[in-house]
């Protein structure tokens, strides 16, 4: 089993090159754990101990061997995709979803949040236009803290 107690620094494409990739898809949620057991895509078992505090960020390199090298990729998951009349209302929504403690992700004119009851409820009482959908969620403000 790999073990990954700390992050690499940034890696440039050149680096990669020539190198197998094989991806650790996770959600929204499991990029903040900073412990657990994982399979790869490629069926290799993973174990993360990082630091906490740690945010795993989409495309992130977490190790390199000589012929392969592991990154982190969004698995698309259930959200609410809530159409905002402006940017007035997209504020509002924002404010409210953040006030229940709620995270929440941008995706071009839509706001996501996740696919759960009290944001249905939340949403039809502000009488808001949302849809169903499965997407990546990248939450606003979740931003990696440790660089090791």
């Amino acid at each position: 089993m790999l073990m990954i107690d700390h992050l690499i620094g940034h890696t440039h494409a050149a680096e990669v090159q020539g190198r197998q990739c094989d991806s650790l898809v996770l959600t929204s949620e499991q990029r903040r754990w900073v412990r657990g057991r994982f399979v790869s895509a490629r069926g290799r078992e993973v174990a993360l101990a990082l630091p906490t505090g740690t945010v795993l960020q989409p495309e992130q390199i977490l190790w390199m061997e000589d012929d392969w090298y592991l990154q982190v990729q969004a698995a698309p998951e259930p959200v609410l995709a809530i159409s905002p009349t402006d940017a007035r209302s997209a504020v509002s929504i924002a404010f409210e979803v953040g006030n229940r403690h709620f995270p929440l992700a941008m995706d071009e004119e839509k706001l996501l949040v996740p696919d759960d009851p009290a944001m249905v409820q939340l949403l039809n009482r502000l009488g808001v236009a949302w849809e169903r959908a499965n997407a990546i969620f990248q939450p606003i403000g979740h931003a990696h803290r440790h660089e090791h």
